[in-house]
């Protein structure tokens, strides 16, 4: 298959892309390389893929997907059959600071995207939401059941607007469209703006790390290579369940953020300082993943451990900054 995966440079993205060239797929990436992070990151992660893959099976073109020249342009010029859009502005907090990115990149862009399968007959659209999606949701673990009425930052309206917006689009040019709500995704060659990211870079330089809440959150915490192939398995699915429908894709287990700091500082070999704060705007206390339909529907088994996964991360970690 012939599969376009925006935002290829991005943490999931680059991941995602390494299987599907794996598995014989070709693959066209998409990315603007912006600068909301290291673009050096971006840069490797990149050299990685190509490192890896025959020339004829991956191509990269720069570009941002709000751009609707620029992405009419790419859909005319190749016949996808699968697209996966990861591309977005990413981050809870940096809503609250920059809500204009998210407007461009997060609707204009993805509305692009949805025009551009609605024109080229793309035959499956999977595309990332979140887990911020659930806001306030009272219920857990949380279900695809739920109602997802209260986002509580611009970046979660933004996620539940793509699900929105999917959906008229399935509804209304008979298209194909997965969405997959992510759970707190980590591993190695991730994020410097999440957590696990953050902690290792101060306990690593002797700083405190910031805990929010004092202490009292609780995450999904899902390893990478669990997220990418649960992805695989939706986008290489050629039989449509149904036309539109959402997924959980968590390792759907609620662990302590306390208890990862302690496994992150045990597999670093440092102790952990800790600097306990408020909950800040925008967050939510405790999210975990009910995977029940995706295990259903794709038999997706997540089998990372959360001490595994750690003990991966702060490996890649230390060797590649070292």
């Amino acid at each position: 298959m012939q599969i376009l995966i925006t935002g290829a440079a991005g943490f999931i993205g680059a991941d995602l892309s390494q299987k599907l060239l794996s598995q014989g797929h070709s693959v066209v990436g998409v990315d603007n390389i912006n600068d909301y992070y290291d673009v050096s990151l971006k840069h490797a992660r990149l050299a990685n893929i190509q490192a890896h893959a025959k020339a004829s099976n991956f191509q990269l073109h720069k570009a941002n997907i709000e751009d609707r020249a620029a992405m009419a342009a790419l859909f005319e010029g190749n016949k996808f059959d699968v697209v996966v859009n990861l591309a977005a502005q990413a981050g809870v907090r940096y809503s609250i600071e920059n809500p204009q990115s998210y407007i461009d990149s997060n609707l204009v862009g993805f509305a692009n995207v949805l025009e551009g399968c609605r024109h080229n007959k793309v035959g499956h659209l999977v595309y990332a939401s979140s887990s911020s999606v659930y806001g306030a949701n009272k219920n857990f673990p949380f279900s695809e059941k739920d109602r997802v009425d209260n986002p509580v930052s611009l970046y979660a309206a933004t996620k539940k607007a793509n699900e929105l917006m999917a959906h008229s689009y399935a509804h209304l040019y008979d298209m194909r469209c997965t969405g997959l709500r992510f759970f707190t995704v980590y591993g190695p060659w991730g994020r410097p703006d999440m957590a696990p990211f953050r902690f290792a870079s101060r306990m690593l330089k002797g700083e405190a790390i910031p805990v929010y809440n004092n202490g009292n959150m609780i995450r999904d915490f899902t390893y990478i290579d669990d997220i990418t192939e649960g992805v695989v398995r939706v986008a290489e699915s050629e039989t449509a369940l149904e036309r539109y429908k959402t997924y959980n894709i968590g390792r759907g287990e609620q662990v302590q953020l306390m208890d990862f700091v302690d496994a992150l500082s045990r597999h670093l070999g440092v102790e952990a300082k800790i600097d306990m704060l408020p909950m800040q705007d925008g967050d939510v206390p405790r999210t975990m993943a009910n995977t029940e339909q995706l295990q259903s529907d794709f038999d997706y088994q997540p089998s990372v451990s959360v001490d595994e996964g750690v003990r991966r991360f702060a490996e890649w970690y230390k060797n590649y900054f070292s």
